[in-house]
């Protein structure tokens, strides 16, 4: 039997190889600090995982990836979700080329990072996200306008994620940009970049797959809370 994917229980990977360091533990479940967001992870789907998720959660919400739509569970709420796909870069495509107004983006951003996050709704991103890895931003007029960055990590492989544009600045190829930098810092260190997205986001998915991904693992983002 070949053995699982590094991406396949993604979160879960992530909290117990390459980013220990930003996990809370409980027994059969993980989740980064709250600081970070509410992504959580466990083996698989048990009584028992559930029962260490819940220790985790308290009185939070938890965010988990199911490969299969989540059932009624009994002491848990679904309060938001959505079907997800993984994709994952496969081949070489034309990069955008570099441009002279992109930044890296740190502790001084948080603010300006939440906010352009919390408009645009990439997903899940907190004061420290960006603690996780390597971030570049676009600025207007000294506005944060669009940035994107790293988040999970797992043995050969680093996600693209928090990709957002402010919606008055569309159309610019800012995205692909942005996202054509951090590739080349994941790329440098021998990593293969993926990425999540809303399945139904056809205009993301698509600027994903010019840039060389494709898709690999549906699944589902499921947002939970203890009753």
């Amino acid at each position: 039997m070949a053995a699982p994917h590094p991406l396949d229980n993604v979160i879960w990977n992530a909290l117990t190889t390459r980013q220990t360091e930003f996990a809370q533990s409980a027994a059969q479940a993980r989740r980064f600090i709250p600081e970070i967001g509410p992504l959580a992870g466990i083996p698989e789907p048990s009584d028992a995982a559930f029962k260490s998720l819940a220790e985790l959660a308290g009185d939070d919400v938890i965010a988990i990836f199911s490969p299969v739509p989540f059932g009624p569970r009994a002491g848990w709420k679904i309060v938001g979700g959505a079907p997800l796909l993984q994709l994952m870069w496969e081949e070489e495509a034309e990069m955008p080329a570099a441009r002279s107004e992109v930044l890296v983006l740190g502790d001084a951003d948080s603010e300006d990072m939440q906010g352009l996050t919390a408009l645009t709704r990439p997903g899940p991103f907190g004061p420290r996200t960006h603690h996780l890895g390597n971030f570049y931003g676009i600025r207007d007029n000294g506005k944060l306008v669009a940035m994107a960055g790293e988040r999970m990590r797992v043995p050969g492989y680093t996600e693209i994620s928090a990709v957002c544009t402010h919606p008055e600045h569309l159309g610019r190829g800012y995205a692909a940009t942005l996202m054509s930098k951090v590739m080349q810092g994941i790329r440098a260190r021998g990593e293969t970049p993926f990425l999540h997205s809303r399945a139904d986001n056809d205009r993301a998915i698509g600027l994903y797959q010019r840039l060389g991904f494709r898709p690999r693992l549906p699944g589902h983002f499921v947002i939970l809370s203890r009753e």
